[in-house]
C-alpha cells in the first residue's frame, strides 16, 4: 500500500478546511471514524460513519488507491464517498466503475442565526395525540439499536455507556413503542451531525418535526452545533422548517460493499 492510516490529525486537517460538512471533523477532532493519507499528506481519506470524504491533490500517484480503499472497520454493505473538490470525481469513477452510483447530497449552511426559539418549542410540542417525546436513555438506546429502521440514531457509538457519555438525542413513542427519532449520528467537538428517522408505519405524523426541533433545542441550551446534511430535497424541507438555510448540493457517489481493505 501506498497510503497509510494517520494519527495525527494535524497533518491533514488543512485539507478539509474549506468543507462546509461537518461529518469529516468527527475524525479530524479526535471522536471517531479514522483516516488515511498518502506519505506527503496532500492527498486524504477520512472515513466515518459509513462516509468516505476525499480531499487534496487529486492528481497525486496514491489518489486512485485512497479513492477506492475501504478501511477493515467497515462492517460492510454499501457506503457514500464524496469530495468538494471536482477533481476527485473522474479518480473515483475510474477507481471504482460502475460500483460508485454518482447522486447528490445537499449541504446546509452552519450558523445558528436562523433557528427561532419559541419556533422550535412550537414545533416540539405539536405532536399528535398518543404521542410523546423522551431523551434517550439507556433503555431506549437499547430500543433503538435493537430494530433495523431506528438502528443509525445510535449505531456509530461503540456502545450503550459511549451513547450515554457523548451522544444525544430525542425520540417519539407511541404505546410504549419507540416510532421516531433525532438523534446523534456521529459527533465531534462542540457539536454533532443529526440523524432523523420514522418507523415507516408512522410517518406523515410531524414526529420527525417535532423530534428535530427538540433535539435542536437541546443542543442550542448545551452550546452544541446541530449540524445538518441533507440526503434529499425532503430532508432540506424538513431542515428548512426549523430553520435551517440550505446551501449547495454536491456529488455523491453510493458504492456496492467489499471486503475491506488494511
Amino acid at each position: 500500500m501506498a497510503i497509510f492510516s494517520v494519527t495525527d490529525m494535524a497533518r491533514i486537517a488543512p485539507l478539509y478546511a474549506p468543507w462546509p460538512e461537518c461529518m469529516p471533523r468527527a475524525t479530524l477532532d479526535g471522536c471517531m471514524g479514522e483516516a488515511w493519507a498518502n506519505a506527503a499528506c496532500t492527498a486524504a481519506q477520512v472515513f466515518v460513519g459509513g462516509f468516505s470524504f476525499l480531499a487534496g491533490d487529486a492528481a497525486c500517484p496514491e489518489a486512485a488507491e485512497l479513492a477506492a480503499h475501504l478501511p477493515q472497520s467497515h462492517a460492510g454493505g454499501e457506503y457514500y464517498i464524496a469530495s468538494h473538490e471536482p477533481e476527485w470525481e473522474p479518480v473515483i469513477e475510474g477507481a471504482l466503475g460502475e460500483r460508485a452510483v454518482r447522486g447528490w447530497r445537499y449541504a446546509i449552511r452552519k450558523d445558528i442565526d436562523h433557528f427561532d426559539p419559541e419556533h422550535l418549542a412550537q414545533l416540539a410540542q405539536a405532536l399528535p395525540e398518543g404521542y410523546t417525546l423522551a431523551a434517550i436513555d439507556g433503555y431506549l438506546y437499547r430500543m433503538a439499536l435493537a430494530n433495523e429502521w431506528s438502528r443509525d440514531l445510535v449505531s456509530q457509538f461503540a456502545d450503550e455507556a459511549d451513547y450515554l457519555r457523548r451522544g444525544i438525542g430525542m425520540v417519539a413513542l407511541h404505546a410504549g413503542e419507540l416510532v421516531a427519532g433525532a438523534s446523534s449520528y456521529v459527533v465531534f467537538r462542540g457539536g454533532i451531525e443529526i440523524e432523523i428517522d420514522t418507523r415507516l408505519d408512522h410517518r406523515r405524523r410531524g414526529l420527525a418535526t417535532a423530534c428535530g426541533a427538540a433535539l435542536v433545542q437541546t443542543c442550542l441550551a448545551r452550546g452544541l452545533y446541530p449540524s445538518w446534511d441533507a440526503y434529499s430535497t425532503a430532508s432540506v424541507a424538513l431542515a428548512e422548517k426549523l430553520g435551517y438555510v440550505a446551501a449547495q448540493p454536491y456529488v455523491t457517489y453510493t458504492v456496492a460493499g467489499a471486503p475491506g481493505q488494511a
